[in-house]
């Protein structure tokens, strides 16, 4: 027993109580005697029941006991749940009569199967269980919760949790934190149990976009107990499409079935297995949904014609339509790009393609999402001068070798016309093109620039390209002037070259116009040949001297260029310097090797052929390089480019330099899986949809694509959501965030299931929607049927070792309640009864102070037997102090009268000295009246001593005295009291 304050701070309050009582007995002048010491009782003691009550001041016993909650997983993936009955029963049974047990039922939600009680179980061998819940799921959380809200009750205890650790939703391990502050400790017991033969499919995928006509795989991963024969069905849209016998090994199995797309529109398909003696059939499903568009659209650019025939063949076995063009045929329009899946660049020099179809082929993969192919030639990649171009860009690989490679040395001087003829806007492209040349020339290269008119003006003397910048500078500076006379020019360049050491030397003329003189240039050429001097000629526009610029590149050995479109000079300039250099051309027999690209893998599992030439380029940072070289080029790359992918093939589809390739009987396929991984992966749908489903509560989640939430037209968003069956209800999306939807799922069953998504037909009463689009979304299985969990041993631990509890076996039911009893502290709360106290008391305090009871006598009263047992004790007799105390009250008060009208002692002794003698009783006046101080002075004569007062027949002999009065007759009671009292 003991007393225990829960607010213990409120008993300082007890330092102002006893202040309060002192300050009572010293400033309470109306009460007196035995009812002023009554009436301070009373209040001191309400104060401090007050007090006591705020403070929570409890009596409380010291109570020892055990105290268990049995808490049973009974989710599906505990089997054979007799067993936790009979784990329980044995348990119970050792528990002795004082202490207590309870049992909690756990699955997706807790419940108590039993509260906390000390009686006996009815059946010592096994418990049944009396309650039923969703066993779809596992939430030990929720069950530890419960068990310790029991326990708390109760003062504490333990917790015995009888489970496989399978949890699935909620978090145990944040609950056991809690457990450990609370000073609950956690028994675990692993009673986990594994089928002897279940089959599970864990996944199935599928494209979610796919086009009519395109044939793509069914990937299924399937987990076995077991290694034995299953049969595998496939469904669309609840139509059987096959039925495929498997052999099943034990642990994980991945199958790939192959199927096309006929029919456009949205679809459903499931998967599912059967195998003889399974014992799970809730994990034999699983769904998937693809949308199949229209028919995909391949367009192929040439650069030599007929050359694109093998990548023809491949796509029209693979049902792709294509259509073949030249490279002068690309339109100038953007949309017409859109409206292709994929683009193939078939040996394509950048020379051949306008300015806007570069930027457009770019626009169209970063863009819009349209696919891109290169496939390699004399006219690809770097040779075909694609170097820092839109299109480079979108590649995976650089068109430069950034060092890889020993180039030798080179020796340019570029003569560039900047007549006035070239105002036009053909020398800015002029300019752009030598600068795109310098970038493209490494930094021992050695660079010239000339530009004439009338006459030649070097802008920049021959120099190596350490001061790349001040060279740049220098071309922007030219400007347009002046005549044409390319002799002279072209003479000055040479003598440039002449005086330079470099391993190839190289000249490029370009102009738009023709010579002022017509001159013998066959001594500038001849001159050129014998120093191992080349001279390429660019011409421009239709004014240009095209008989005399080709004549001077096939005499000099070089390469003749006419274009009418100025927009190619960039490319020009950038496919001569690359050509400079053949080692940009690998050739050889060159045996590919497996990079990246998993998913790609399987298409050479047998190897891949071998290659007779590529074209040397770099790989991409964010490249995936699929195949490589022997010298560490990528053969095969791939990347995502903004919106859209992109691929590039450095050697040829032609057999010039890939035979062995496009001989083999797996390239068509192998091919048109590269362009299908180039189409378009995002859904131009305006809304994207998946759900979430953790613990049964499936949530709905949808979100714009487009900028449908930036202008507020989201605010009335409606799903209607269709599984095989039929369609629900109507969901009212939310908006959480911009451009975010969400709704709750009220039905979480396994399938595939379809939304549609849009305004409904009524806003007050929506039945459906109004237009709107269609997604699709997925719920697997409960995750409580999987197979291969192989942490819930784990978790068991981590639960007893963080909460200081035991790990028990089977055998160790007996040991539950070996433990330290706890000594816990039951407080009695007497809050009620001490406010019917406090309640009494103040009545009693009103009745003290308010009532006119002779309180005296009833404290006589109270008092008289333990008064009479004390004389008859002493043998002494009882004093008659009534008329004692009566004249000590009265006495009393004609003083308290005297300080109040100042009749002080003073007064008295004056009285005195004028009357002689004090008499007996004072003198009443003749008019039979006492005036106020004689009446006083009586007052207080009465109060003498027993020798002073007057005798009843001395007040006789005055017959002057008037009884009537009542000073008289209150003088005569008090005599009439005092003969009465000597009498006794």
């Amino acid at each position: 027993m003991g007393i225990q304050a829960e607010v213990p701070w409120v008993l300082l309050l007890l330092l102002p109580w006893a202040l309060y009582i002192w300050w009572m007995i010293k400033r309470t002048p109306r009460l007196n005697g035995t009812r002023k010491w009554a009436v301070i009782a009373t209040r001191a003691l309400i104060t401090f029941l007050l007090i006591a009550i705020a403070a929570q001041l409890y009596p409380y016993r010291t109570v020892e006991q055990r105290n268990i909650v049995f808490l049973a997983d009974r989710s599906a993936s505990m089997k054979g749940q007799e067993r936790v009955g009979q784990w329980i029963a044995e348990a119970w049974e050792k528990k002795s009569e004082d202490d207590y047990g309870a049992i909690v039922s756990t699955g997706l939600h807790a419940v108590v199967d039993r509260p906390l009680t000390k009686e006996s179980l009815a059946s010592n061998e096994q418990y049944t269980f009396r309650t039923s819940l969703n066993d779809s799921f596992t939430d030990l959380s929720k069950g530890l919760q419960l068990s310790s809200a029991m326990l708390r009750e109760q003062g504490g205890g333990r917790i015995v949790l009888l489970s496989d650790g399978a949890e699935n939703a909620g978090d145990a391990r944040r609950q056991a934190r809690l457990l450990q502050d609370a000073g609950i400790s956690v028994d675990v017991v692993n009673l986990a149990t594994k089928l002897e033969q279940d089959t599970a499919i864990d996944e199935l995928l599928v494209p979610l976009t796919l086009k009519q006509g395109e044939t793509f795989n069914f990937e299924l991963t399937i987990q076995s107990t077991f290694t034995g024969e299953a049969e595998l069905q496939l469904f669309e849209d609840n139509k059987q499409l096959s039925t495929s016998k498997v052999q099943l090994e034990k642990g994980e199995n991945r199958f790939a079935l192959q199927s096309v797309a006929l029919e456009s529109g949205f679809h459903r398909f499931r998967a599912e297995i059967f195998a003889n003696g399974d014992g799970q059939t809730a994990n034999n499903s699983a769904y998937a949904f693809s949308r199949v568009s229209g028919p995909p659209a391949v367009l192929i650019v040439e650069g030599v014609p007929d050359s694109s025939e093998n990548i023809e063949a491949a796509l029209t076995a693979s049902v792709i339509a294509h259509q073949t063009i030249a490279p002068e045929q690309l339109s100038q329009e953007l949309a017409e790009y859109a409206a292709y899946d994929s683009i193939i660049l078939n040996n394509v020099s950048a020379t051949r393609i306008a300015k806007k179809p570069m930027e457009w082929l770019s626009k169209a993969v970063g863009d819009y999402g349209v696919g891109l192919m290169m496939v390699g030639g004399e006219e690809s990649f770097g040779l075909g001068g694609y170097f820092q171009t839109p299109i480079e860009r979108a590649l995976p690989v650089y068109m430069d070798l950034q060092g890889k490679k020993q180039i030798p040395s080179l020796g340019l001087v570029l003569v560039i016309d900047r007549s006035g003829s070239m105002s036009d806007g053909k020398l800015e492209l002029a300019k752009e093109a030598a600068m795109r040349t310098v970038e493209l020339l490494r930094d021992v290269d050695t660079v010239g620039v000339v530009a004439f008119d009338s006459a030649p003006w070097w802008v920049v003397e021959p120099t190596k390209l350490t001061k790349r910048d001040e060279v740049l500078k220098k071309i922007q500076s030219i400007q347009p002037q002046g005549g044409t006379e390319i002799y002279t020019a072209l003479e000055a360049g040479y003598q440039g070259l002449l005086n330079l050491e470099a391993q190839r030397k190289h000249m490029i003329l370009l102009t738009d116009g023709q010579s002022a003189t017509n001159l013998s240039y066959d001594i500038i050429t001849d001159a050129m040949n014998e120093n191992m001097m080349t001279l390429s000629t660019v011409a421009v526009g239709e004014g240009s001297d095209v008989m005399l610029l080709e004549s001077l590149a096939k005499a000099a050995k070089g390469r003749f260029y006419f274009t009418k479109d100025q927009s190619t000079l960039p490319a020009i300039f950038s496919r001569e310097t690359v050509l400079m250099s053949r080692t940009y051309i690998v050739d050889g027999t060159i045996t590919p090797s497996i990079g990246d690209g998993a998913d790609w893998r399987s298409l050479w599992k047998d190897g891949a052929p071998n290659l007779q030439a590529y074209i040397a380029t770099t790989p991409k940072e964010m490249a995936e390089v699929a195949l490589w070289s022997p010298d560490g080029d990528p053969l095969l790359a791939r990347w995502t480019y903004g919106s859209g992918r992109s691929i590039a093939w450095t050697s040829d589809l032609t057999g010039k330099w890939s035979p062995d390739w496009v001989k083999w009987g797996s390239f068509p396929k192998i091919f048109a899986e590269w362009v299908k991984w180039t189409f378009p992966e995002f859904d131009r749908s305006p809304y994207s949809i998946k759900a979430e489903v953790e613990g049964g509560d499936g949530k709905l989640i949808v979100e714009s694509t487009g900028e449908d939430y930036a202008t507020g037209n989201g605010a009335g968003l409606w799903a209607g959501l269709q599984n095989e069956d039929s369609l629900s209800p109507l969901k009212r999306l939310m908006p959480v965030a911009p451009g975010r939807y969400e709704a709750q799922l009220d039905v979480v069953k396994p399938g595939a299931y379809l939304a549609q998504i849009g305004m409904p037909n009524d806003a007050n009463n929506a039945t459906s929607i109004n237009g709107g689009t269609t997604a699709g979304f997925v719920i697997p299985y409960s995750p409580e049927y999987r197979i291969g969990d192989e942490e819930g041993p784990e978790l068991l631990k981590g639960l007893a070792s963080s909460t200081n509890g035991r790990e028990l076996g089977w055998e160790d039911a007996g040991k539950s309640y070996s433990f330290e009893p706890l000594k816990n502290r039951v407080p009695f709360d007497w809050t009620r009864e001490l406010l019917v106290i406090v309640l009494l008391l103040w009545l009693l305090d009103i009745a003290l102070r308010r009532l006119s009871l002779p309180w005296h006598r009833i404290s006589t009263v109270i008092t008289a037997p333990f008064s009479r047992l004390q004389r008859s004790q002493t043998g002494i007799a009882p004093p008659n102090i009534e008329s004692t105390t009566a004249l000590t009250r009265m006495k009393k008060r004609a003083e308290e009268r005297n300080r109040f009208y100042g009749n002080d002692s003073s007064n008295e002794q004056r009285d005195k000295s004028q009357m002689g003698t004090p008499p007996s009783v004072a003198t009443i006046p003749p008019s039979g009246k006492f005036k106020e101080r004689d009446l006083l002075s009586t007052s207080s004569n009465v109060n003498n001593s027993a020798d002073q007062r007057l005798s009843a027949n001395d007040v006789q002999s005055k017959p002057e005295v008037q009884s009537s009065t009542p000073t008289d007759r209150t003088v005569s009671r008090l005599l009439a009291a005092k003969n009465k009292n000597n009498k006794l």
